[in-house]
C-alpha cells in the first residue's frame, strides 16, 4: 500500500494575519486561497513539496460543531493546546532567526530535547502550537 499525507488541517483565527505568517515568515507558498459566506481556507505548503499542504480553516465552519464547542475550541486555541504542528528543517538556528523576527510568539528556542532532537516552539497567529525539528 502506497499512502502519503496530503493535507493536515489547523484552525485559524485571522486568515490574513495566518497568510502573513505561513507565506512570509515561514516561506510556504499559497495554494489556494478560498472564501465562502464570509469565512476563509487557505492551503499553504513547501514549494518543493507539491504534494503536502496544510489547510488553515475557519473553525466555525462545521455545521455539526455547538456554541459550547466553539467557545471551547477558541479557549484551547488562545491557549495553544487545540491543534499541532511538527516541522522539519536542515537549519533550525536560521529558520528560528526568521521566525523571531517575524514578530512570531516564541514558546521555546532552539534546544536539545530529552527524547533525541533539537527543536524550537512557536505559536502562530491562532495559537497553534508549532515545533521546528532540526533534522539530522
Amino acid at each position: 500500500m502506497d499512502i502519503t499525507i496530503h493535507a493536515s488541517f489547523l484552525p485559524h483565527t485571522d486568515p490574513d494575519a495566518s497568510l502573513v505568517f505561513y507565506r512570509d515568515t515561514l516561506g510556504f507558498e499559497v495554494r489556494n486561497d478560498v472564501g465562502y459566506e464570509g469565512m476563509r481556507w487557505l492551503t499553504v505548503g513547501p514549494a518543493d513539496q507539491p504534494g503536502t499542504s496544510i489547510v488553515l480553516y475557519p473553525p466555525a465552519a462545521d455545521p455539526g460543531v455547538t456554541e459550547d464547542e466553539r467557545r471551547t475550541i477558541t479557549e484551547m486555541m488562545a491557549k495553544g493546546t487545540y491543534a499541532s504542528l511538527v516541522l522539519a528543517t536542515a537549519d533550525l538556528d536560521g529558520a528560528f532567526e526568521r521566525v523571531q523576527a517575524g514578530s512570531t510568539e516564541v514558546v521555546q528556542e532552539p534546544a536539545e530535547q530529552p527524547y533525541g532532537v533539537r527543536d524550537c516552539a512557536v505559536r502562530d497567529p491562532a495559537g497553534n502550537l508549532l515545533r521546528i525539528q532540526e533534522l539530522r
